[in-house]
């Protein structure tokens, strides 16, 4: 009765205890603008120069450098190859996707009253993809670890009553009951419980100690992992002309997260003594959110030549929403034998349900940019940026609550700042230009085991028909990081798959004055 009178309450709640961390804080504070194609070929080092829609992201007076009010908009085909090394075992594999990077327009009001120092204003709203999560890769080989330890690790402790179905309790009841009774943990260890990998030492009630019916040996397995989504910033930006030198402006930022992952681990073993033989684990995870940031910026003419810019971007507040679904199915080659005498030889542990976690606060680090270009007439330009985040302030929130506290002082233990370096220059032909950079993202790990620095060497061409443009531009970069194949925070239990990648990007941009 008490499990139907819970149901009855809760069945409009949601589940508790889905375990947020260091790899969510980094996936949503770590951005790199993809932008037009003229701002890719440059390496994004813009915030001095301007007269670009995501330059804009970069420095909001960019905005006050039109001259007109101009339209632009950005495809892209992004690439990208994975070499994953796991027990000894490397396997390739590449993927490409395709879609809409950047989208944005620019009005320019002049000011005819000729005694005012204003110039000119300029409201602009532009849209950018700050980062694709478009990613997969596959895993295999011989380990010596099993999946019964993750298993294993969240049940220990756990009372057998808190991990179990009640009499009568379909499977989809009692997953759903247990997470919003008791917890993530709890709802891992009922899946393992269910599944016959892990059995109770007593079969009384608070029985808390567990042993694993997988004997130890090697394990043949199988991981693959696949990723979709993006972070999105659609700016509103209000930039003005102040003289002859001074141009100053404020963006007001609102952000879109969507984020998909799905797993799915293949373990096999023919281990003496074991009674499961087969696992199949296959999770998926939504993610969708909502945040605000504010940017300031100025620009100001030293002379013909040097600019200098400056922005401050303030920290990035979100509001982040989570659901999961999970499925386990295991087999034993003997079969197991039950007290009645029947024997079987695979079980479904399916809930047919998914889990809606409470929506949580993030708190993304800001930052500060500086920077300068020489403009050299009619025959191109040079410029550089550099910008520090300080990743270790990346905050859940509420800072108050117990579990946020221990993953913040975490993430202040383990990230650090990073800085980045833009470098651009760009060579005009009467109507074509040529145009390339270079940028390096530092880690925000202090472990750059976990993920190393990002260097994006980039290329590309323009064309200008007048009040037209067209932009082209092809950028590539290499990434080296590790990612755990399933963990529940204890280094032994948590085996690594080394991923080297190289990403590959293509840009066409269509711009016009209007």
């Amino acid at each position: 009765m008490k499990r139907i009178f819970l149901f009855l309450i809760l069945q409009s709640f949601v589940l508790i205890g889905f375990a947020q961390d260091i790899t969510d804080a980094v996936r949503y504070s770590f951005n790199n603008i993809q932008g037009t194609a003229r701002f890719q070929a440059l390496g994004g080092a813009f915030g001095a120069l301007g007269g670009d829609l995501s330059a804009v992201n970069t420095n909001p007076a960019g905005s006050a450098i039109f001259s007109k009010s101009f339209f632009s908009g950005t495809l892209g085909n992004k690439k990208f190859e994975n070499n994953t090394v796991y027990s000894n075992s490397s396997v390739a594999n590449n993927d490409s996707h395709f879609g809409f990077d950047q989208l944005g327009a620019a009005f320019v009001f002049n000011n005819t009253n000729r005694n005012s120092k204003v110039n000119k204003l300029v409201l602009s709203l532009v849209y950018d993809r700050m980062q694709s999560h478009d990613n997969s890769f596959n895993a295999g080989g011989t380990s010596s670890q099993s999946i019964d330890r993750y298993f294993l690790a969240n049940a220990q402790g756990l009372a057998l009553n808190t991990i179990s179905a009640y009499p009568g309790e379909t499977l989809t009841q009692a997953y759903n009951f247990i997470g919003s009774d008791y917890g993530y943990s709890n709802q891992q260890a009922f899946l393992g419980y269910e599944g016959f990998i892990i059995e109770p030492d007593s079969y009384d009630d608070n029985n808390t100690v567990y042993h694993s019916n997988i004997a130890a040996g090697s394990f043949d397995q199988s991981f693959s992992y696949v990723t979709g989504g993006y972070n999105g910033k659609l700016g509103i930006n209000l930039a003005m002309q102040y003289g002859d030198k001074l141009y100053l402006g404020l963006n007001l930022n609102a952000h879109s997260i969507d984020y998909r992952r799905s797993t799915y681990l293949r373990e096999f073993n023919n281990n003496e003594g074991s009674l499961i033989n087969s696992v199949e684990f296959s999770n998926d995870l939504s993610v969708t959110g909502g945040g605000f940031s504010f940017q300031l910026g100025g620009i100001y003419k030293v002379n013909p030549t040097l600019r200098v810019g400056f922005t401050y971007d303030s920290p990035t507040w979100y509001t982040i929403s989570e659901e999961s679904a999970q499925s386990l199915f295991t087999k034993s080659t003997d079969g197991i034998v039950f007290d009645d005498g029947n024997v079987d030889y695979s079980f479904s542990v399916n809930p047919n349900s998914v889990n809606i976690y409470p929506d949580y606060r993030l708190e993304t680090p800001g930052k500060l940019t500086g920077s300068a270009a020489l403009v050299l007439g009619k025959i191109g330009l040079i410029s550089f940026e550099y910008s520090r985040k300080d990743f270790s302030s990346t905050k859940f929130r509420p800072v108050k609550d117990n579990y946020f506290a221990t993953q913040n002082t975490i993430i202040s233990n383990a990230l650090t700042s990073s800085q980045t370096y833009r470098l651009g220059s760009e060579l005009r032909f009467e109507r074509i230009s040529v145009r390339g950079g270079y940028s390096i993202i530092e880690s925000p790990y202090l472990n750059k085991a976990i993920m190393d620095d990002t260097s994006t060497l980039s290329l590309g061409l323009g064309y200008n028909f007048g009040n037209t443009r067209l932009d082209l531009s092809y950028s590539t970069f290499d990434q080296n990081r590790t990612n755990q194949i399933y963990m529940v925070g204890a280094e032994d239990i948590a085996p690594l798959a080394k991923v080297s990648g190289t990403h590959n990007n293509i840009l066409l941009t269509l711009g016009f004055s209007l």
